[in-house]
This record gives C-alpha cells, structure tokens and sequence, in this order.
C-alpha cells in the first residue's frame, strides 16, 4: 500500500475533522475512494501572521493506489517505517547464577534502560536512591510547606527523576534514533500518557501525569522480570582487574554486578566524586545557570498570538528568547512553563534552587521560564573535573543566605533587579511558587557576568515580547541545575574505560532532557546487551 508524506498541511482555526481529510484529498489530487487512511504525525501553530493564525499538520496518508507522480507540490512519498528491533546477541541473556545487571538511577534513562533489558530477558536490577513516586511526592510536599528538606529524597532523587517535578516536556536535539523516540513515547503513551504526545511538534506530559506514567512504567519492568529497589543509593564501587565487580548499597550492602548502568542525573554529586576516585575519566563540561522569571500567562497570550489569543484551540503561548551579551556570551530562555509554577528544587543541605514545572493543562495564572547564562569550564574557581559542581554548589549557598537561610526561595521584582536594589514587597504580578520564598537581592546570587547579561537581555528581550520587561514581572533564584556540570567520558561501546561499566543519561552528560535521556537508556540497553560477556 503506497504512502505519502505531507510535511506541511495548513488550515485555518476553526477547522474541523473533516476539513483535514479534504485538505489531503485535494493536495493529493485523489479521490476519496482512494484514500486508505492517514497519521497525524506532527501539530504546530504558524503565528507569524498574527491575524491569520494557522494549524499546521504534518501527515502521513495511506492511499489504495498510487498516484502518478512521483512526488508533487506539497508532498512526497513516504520511505516504509521501520519498527524500532532491539539488537540481536547470542549470548545468553539470563544465565543461571549469573549477577543480574545493575541500573543506578531511575529517572528516565534508568527506567528505559531497564524496561529494554527486561523486555528482552535480562532481569535488570533498578537502584534508586530516593523513594517511589508517591513517597517522594509527599517529601517534596512537606519540604514546601514547612522547609524539611530530605537529602536522599526531594526534587532531584527519587522515582523518575528530576523530571517528574517539571513541565514534561519532551522536546529533544535527536535525530539519529527516530525508531527508539517512537518506541520511547509509545511507552509513555502505553503508561498513561496523554496519546497526542505522539505527534505534537511541542509535547509535554505534565507532572500531574508524571506521577502516573513513572509508576506504571516501574510496574511493567517488575512484570517482566526485574526488581526496582528504593532508598538504596550506591555508595561505592568496586573494580578489579579494570572490570566493575559489584556495588556497594547504603554504605553496607555488597551487590555482585558485572554490568553496572550509571544513570544517576546531573545532581548526584556524591557519585562524580566516587568516579574520580576509582579512576574513571570525567570532564568539565560547560553549562548555565540564571534566574526564574514570571509573567501572567495572559500576557504572554497576547504578545504571542494577537487578536486570537483568546481562540480556544489555541494552546498555551510559550516563547523561546536568545540574546548575545556585549562580553559574548550567550542569554537565553530555558525550560519555559506557559501556565506553569516556579518550584524550590533543593537537594542538598544549605543550598537552594529553583527550577519549573506545570500540570498537563497548564492552567496556572502565570508563565515562568528560566533566563540564563552561559558558564564555561574557565570559569569555575576550582580546576578538575568537578570544578563545575563546586561553582554551583557556591552560588546555591548563596541563594540559601539570600532567602533567609531556611530554604526560602529569594525572589525580586524585575525593576528592582536591574536598579540594583533589593526587593521589599512585590508588585502586581502575584507569584505561582511552590515551596518557601521572600523578597531579597537576586544579585548577590550570580557571578558578575551573569547577572550583567540578564539584565542586559531583559531590555531586548522587552523589544521582543511586549510587557517582558514590565518592572513587577517577578524574579527568583537561582537556577543552576540546567545540565550536568560534568561529563563522564565513555569509549564507543558506551562504556567508561572501567569494563561492564556504563555511564548514560543527563547525569553523565549525554543528555539534556526527558526524551533525550530516555533514548540513551535505550542505548545502553543495547550496549549491555551486546557486550555481556565478562567473566568475574
């Protein structure tokens, strides 16, 4: 049965169903007894006329008969899907007596790699150092409300990750994988995700949904012949002969492993430090850090889509903002949550963070995104590998002192901000915050040269945006967990140097995001897979 791919269907607002299939029909120069069925394989928004906002569909249709052409305007033939095969090993997959391997992590690269290794009969055993998602919602709960902050479980540690306390979003860089991605949202979709993730230019699940998605996807993983262990945190390593041997839990367990995932995110501290100490090669690798800013949504609403912005199919307006600062370095907006909340994202004992999440329908009064700095290994005041983490470890002290010194976010208006003042009282822009906060000095929280290209940024960016830089948008503080400050080096077969050992995910630098670091898993899986035999 012959395909056809459409890359670019347009159609007003108010279409309906119907409309689409009319609007392929007539691309296609078919007729409707032809017509088999079609995909939607993408949905965008083309508001660059802001008077004439158009859906724009990307489909896949499948037709009785070919056409005559072999390609035409609008449209091309469609290359056959290929299914994403997980790789073929002789080697046994199960063997008895043999060390299950061993995941380090569930956050979405852990997960994913478990769920492959166990869809294909090797047992995986899941270490998680925080608690399973409900448990870690009720630590996250009661450490914003009443600043009891629990080191091995929080924002950052726990069932699902440092993601699940987000927007969900799944947008990513990859583009070499598009089998695994598919593979990777399927699952998501079969765990309870909404479905339309499948083929939204802009998909985010939302934490709401998070919550489900993670558990049902640690079910599936257990149905199929693995364990997932909480409140077990990987204190130590232990290599002999340049081969990992077996991990050390909770400071006492022994747990023979001759194939280790390292999937442990972009905050496991504590884990870089035992890698350096048992010779695993890391590097600095560049990130940024910034600041939360909040507008009303509605706002954003009308900078973005004009006289419709009100149109019920329009989605919530995001926006995605890019400034080069005299001195060079780039600013920018990160993780934008239209109708989202800024959250204290903690993790560490005197230290603050924010970051940002939303609900699946987004239906809070304001937008929050991150604004942010580039930093480059040049710039932390320590050498070594894990010069990065102690420069962000400083800054978030900072933050602490800033807020009060009992968790509490510091927050600043806008205008404040950049008159250099500290904030006393807010203004008219009501903050969606979860978690502690208090009017402070932002600035004592940011290098130099990141809080003079904010500042900078938010000027331009106000001559983008209308209303971007009104003086009572609200500002906190601070951000620095964007990406991991490290990079865990690994040779082509994705291990690092240490035989049986495989570093993946956001944690080791591979990644950045929800999809993204879910599709390393998928590739560690296979590295596993392929590379299983060692003998202890």
């Amino acid at each position: 049965m012959p395909n056809y791919r459409i890359p670019a269907l347009k159609l007003p607002l108010d279409h309906g169903p119907q409309d689409i299939e009319r609007r392929i029909l007539t691309l296609l120069r078919t007729s409707p007894d032809n017509l088999e069925s079609f995909r939607l394989d993408r949905k965008s928004f083309d508001a660059r006329d802001k008077g004439d906002i158009r859906t724009v569909y990307g489909v896949t249709v499948s037709l009785r008969k070919p056409l005559r052409e072999s390609s035409g305007r609008g449209w091309t033939p469609a290359p056959p899907e290929e299914p994403y095969r997980f790789p073929r090993t002789a080697e046994p997959r199960a063997e008895e007596g043999r060390p299950r391997p061993v995941v380090v992590g569930a956050g979405p690269a852990g997960l994913f790699c478990a769920l492959l290794l166990a869809e294909n009969g090797y047992r995986p055993l899941v270490l998680e150092r925080g608690g399973d998602v409900q448990s870690r919602a009720e630590a996250v709960r009661r450490f914003w409300e009443t600043g009891d902050l629990d080191p091995e479980c929080n924002m950052q540690f726990g069932e699902g990750g440092a993601g699940t306390f987000s927007d969900g979003k799944l947008n990513t860089g990859v583009h070499d994988r598009p089998a695994a991605m598919r593979k990777v949202l399927e699952e998501f979709v079969e765990a309870g995700a909404p479905p339309e993730i499948v083929w939204l230019a802009k998909p985010h699940i939302g934490t709401d949904y998070l919550v489900t998605v993670v558990r049902a996807l640690r079910e599936k993983i257990i149905r199929l012949g693995g364990a997932v262990r909480f409140g077990a945190r990987v204190s130590s390593l232990e290599v002999r002969d340049g081969r990992i041997r077996s991990v050390t839990v909770n400071g006492a367990e022994r747990i023979e492993a001759d194939r280790v995932v390292l999937a442990v995110g972009h905050s496991a501290r504590d884990v870089f430090e035992e890698l350096e100490r048992i010779g695993v090669i890391l590097e600095p690798k560049p990130f940024a850090m910034g600041l939360r800013i909040e507008h009303p949504q509605e706002e954003i609403q009308r900078a973005q889509f004009g006289p419709s912005w009100k149109h019920p199919a329009l989605p919530r307006a995001d926006y995605k903002l890019t400034h080069q600062a005299r001195d060079g370095r780039g600013v920018y907006s990160f993780c934008m949550c239209p109708g989202g909340r800024v959250v204290n994202a903690a993790s560490e004992a005197g230290g603050v963070v924010c970051n940002g999440m939303s609900d699946y329908a987004r239906d809070s009064r304001n937008a929050n995104s991150a604004l942010v700095v580039a930093v480059r290994p040049g710039d932390f005041d320590r050498s070594g590998p894990r010069g990065g983490v102690e420069f962000q470890r400083t800054w978030e002290a900072a933050a602490y002192r800033a807020g009060g010194g009992d968790y509490a976010l510091p927050v600043q208006t806008l205008g404040d901000f950049v008159e250099g003042r500290p904030s006393v009282r807010l203004g008219a822009v009501e903050p969606c915050i979860r978690g502690l906060y208090r009017p402070g000095d932002l600035s004592s929280c940011l290098p130099p040269y990141v809080r003079d290209g904010i500042r900078e940024a938010l000027a331009a960016f106000g001559r983008r945006i209308r209303g971007f830089d009104r003086p009572d948008a609200v500002l906190s503080g601070v951000e620095t967990r964007t990406s991991s400050p490290v990079r865990i080096l690994r040779n082509e077969s994705l291990e690092s140097g240490i035989a049986g050992l495989y570093p993946c995910g956001e944690g080791a630098g591979y990644a950045g995001g929800i999809l993204s670091a879910a599709v390393d898993g998928v590739r560690a899986a296979e590295a596993v897979a392929t590379r299983v035999r060692y003998v202890l």
